[in-house]
């Protein structure tokens, strides 16, 4: 498909205007891709409008790769402190502890890690979970897991887009809702 081919929804996003491109999932349903890594101006107004919105927390967690610059700037912005789920053990991981998650963008059961140093240190903390997307919630219920194996206490969740039924939940915190495509509504 040539780039003049290509469909996209248009977006307001914390005073930001973005079109997101829609990429196919599976054989009915299509999802607006929202992507934060490389855009500072997108990264710095949704962590801000999002701060503004989330209780007050000790340190914010997020899974491998795309809540990586949200939980970067919002802790910026704020508590100074964010612990990151690996996809795979690092060789600087101590005692690493894993769960397992299946998200609505991967092929495949991945696993997220925590090393010693980082799950030491939620114990007693109050614990913001970021991310930038939620859709079926498999991640934030796997990042939840390991804050709670670990004495942290979950004051938070929160996204810059609750996508699909997710935006239906009275327990995140987000600033848009995102719908799903279903192929009929994208022919």
């Amino acid at each position: 498909m040539s780039d003049t081919d290509r469909k996209y929804y248009h977006m307001e996003i914390a005073g930001c205007s973005r079109e997101l491109p829609i990429c196919p999932i599976s054989d009915t349903m299509d999802i607006a891709g929202f992507v934060m890594l490389g855009d500072v101006e997108i990264t710095e107004h949704t962590a801000k409008a999002l701060l503004e919105k989330c209780p007050e927390h000790d340190v914010i967690i997020t899974a491998e790769t795309k809540g990586i610059p949200l939980a970067y700037e919002m802790a910026r912005q704020g508590c100074r402190r964010y612990v990151v789920a690996r996809k795979s053990v690092k060789a600087y991981m101590r005692n690493p502890i894993h769960v397992e998650v299946k998200s609505i963008t991967t092929d495949h059961v991945q696993k997220l890690f925590l090393a010693e140093d980082d799950y030491r240190d939620l114990k007693g903390k109050r614990v913001l979970i970021v991310d930038d997307v939620i859709s079926t919630g498999e991640s934030l219920a796997a990042i939840e897991s390991l804050v709670l194996q670990f004495g942290g206490v979950i004051v938070g969740r929160a996204c810059v887009l609750a996508e699909g039924d997710a935006m239906h939940r009275d327990d995140i915190i987000f600033l848009e809702p995102l719908p799903l495509f279903t192929k009929e509504e994208n022919a």
